[in-house]
């Protein structure tokens, strides 16, 4: 269920227009004595910034990566931001659809479904998007594909969606897999950025077995652009990175991180030039 943090400062008593703009130079020159707001990221207002964080069922593991959301979701509240958790069994299509609307970051952790797969031809349907509950309280996975991302889910504008630890949307294959193609890895990161970039997002990022905590950081606590958010994770590569220009999403760019050929485990798709600035 959704909790709220908000807080709010209104003036105790009107105040005459030249005392105002009085108190208006003091700040200023304050501020400039300091160095200046632009030297300093954490002064630009990030509270009050919407975190929804979704985990579909995911059989053994659920458990565990209902732990790992739950510290993601710590770690925004301390920076201010009124996060909504939504977890199997009660990630149902209807709730992740409610509480998703406007949503600064949207955080999915759970199965993947992603194209290219060994399982047929592309389908929008349920290729590319969520693995939620089938029915409240129910354990049954059920795929809410681009189509349902594309059409159903319209984020705040500048928003920066983070998938966690699900097969494909890093280029990835399942467990037990044979690695894929550089080709194929790129095709599946272009394809599952594809519809979440089409509901207001400006970043898609994809961490397939790292944790997100330093994306939070990053668009909380720093003025970095998402490039460089990307670059600071602490798990980073850096030996066989590439990046490419999306075919799926024109105008948009991807950097893709293996940690060894054929092991697709980072990526990130869309505005890279963005700032977590122009973020907040």
């Amino acid at each position: 269920m959704p909790v709220s943090k908000e807080g709010a400062q209104r003036a105790s008593r009107r105040r005459s227009f030249s005392t105002i703009r009085l108190i208006g130079i003091a700040v200023i020159a304050s501020i400039l004595a300091v160095g200046g707001l632009a030297t300093n990221p954490e002064a630009v207002a990030a509270a009050g910034k919407k975190v929804v964080i979704v985990v579909g069922p995911v059989g053994s593991s659920s458990s565990n990566y209902i732990y790992n959301a739950k510290k993601l979701a710590a770690q925004a509240r301390s920076y201010g931001a009124t996060v909504y958790e939504i977890y199997t069994p009660h990630a149902t299509w209807a709730r992740v659809k409610k509480y998703a609307q406007g949503a600064n970051v949207f955080i999915y952790l759970g199965h993947g479904n992603g194209y290219p797969s060994p399982y047929g031809a592309f389908n929008r349907y349920t290729k590319d998007g969520l693995g939620l509950n089938a029915t409240d309280g129910s354990s049954t996975n059920k795929y809410y594909g681009e189509f349902y991302v594309d059409r159903y889910l319209n984020f705040a504008p500048n928003s920066v969606v983070i998938l966690n630890r699900l097969c494909y949307a890093s280029g990835n294959s399942e467990w037990g897999s044979a690695n894929p193609t550089k080709a194929t890895a790129i095709k599946r990161v272009d394809n599952f950025g594809a519809g979440f970039l089409r509901t207001g997002a400006r970043a898609v990022f994809a961490e397939g077995i790292a944790g997100a905590a330093y994306i939070l950081y990053g668009l909380f606590k720093t003025s970095r652009s998402m490039k460089q958010i990307f670059w600071s994770d602490p798990s980073r590569s850096t030996h066989y990175d590439f990046s490419f220009s999306s075919s799926r999403t024109p105008g948009k760019t991807a950097i893709m991180d293996p940690s060894s050929p054929g092991r697709y485990y980072r990526a990130v798709i869309g505005d890279l030039s963005m700032t977590a600035v122009t973020w907040r």
